[in-house]
């Protein structure tokens, strides 16, 4: 079955499609599309993933036309201005 893998990769996001046999998981997914060779700062055991849009988890079965989503890691810089108080 044919599935996508999308990564917002800066500057441009990366899609890349790929056969994948029946039963197989987000994980295997990810792997086949040879993605990870492209990328190789993704870490999947701290970067989350989804199918369209919906968190999954890596052990989550793919289906026929599954776009499989792997996110950025957010992180935000604190600036002075921005603490906790309110003074």
């Amino acid at each position: 079955m044919k599935v996508a893998v999308v990564y917002a990769a800066p500057p441009q996001p990366l899609q890349l499609s790929c056969q994948v046999e029946d039963g197989s998981t987000v994980e295997q997914a990810i792997a086949q599309s040879g993605l990870l060779r492209y990328c190789p700062e993704i870490d999947l055991k701290k970067q989350k993933v989804g199918v369209f849009g919906k968190f999954v988890k890596l052990d989550s079965l793919v289906r026929e036309g599954d776009r499989v989503e792997i996110y950025q890691r957010i992180t935000r810089v604190l600036d002075e201005d921005d603490d906790d108080d309110d003074d």
